[in-house]
């Protein structure tokens, strides 16, 4: 990973807009020719954090349903950095940082509680 890369991160903060160009990981299949095992990805999204204990990650909340406790159901990516190969700042602070805490706490606190949540909702109606 670039130095570069890692620069960008450290200068992002929770509630920017970014745009982040990596490659996934493939499943190699022997066709009996030459393959391209790369898979370009380009991922847009609100940054929340990087994150991980054995190798970081960038995250990023793709879509974000709140619900009237101030609780969120988010759709995320979650890019190891080292696949990175390019970030950009789309736009700084899309979303402010007191929302932004709110995404990340949310995306922590996990989505087994949002769905058990969802169901109470739809069983108590």
């Amino acid at each position: 990973m670039p130095k570069q890369i890692l620069k960008q991160l450290k200068a992002l903060q929770p509630g920017d807009l970014i745009f982040v160009e990596w490659s996934d990981a493939s499943k190699g299949q022997s066709l009996g020719g030459p393959m391209d095992i790369d898979v370009p990805v380009k991922t847009w999204g609100i940054f929340l954090a990087v994150l991980g204990q054995r190798s970081k990650h960038v995250v990023l909340a793709q879509s974000a349903f709140r619900f009237a406790d101030g609780f969120y159901d988010i759709d995320y990516a979650i890019i190891p950095i080292t696949w990175a190969m390019k970030v950009k700042v789309v736009k700084t602070l899309e979303v402010n940082k007191v929302e932004a805490q709110a995404l990340l706490t949310s995306f922590l606190t996990g989505r087994r509680r949002m769905f058990k949540r969802r169901v109470e909702n739809h069983h108590g109606s």
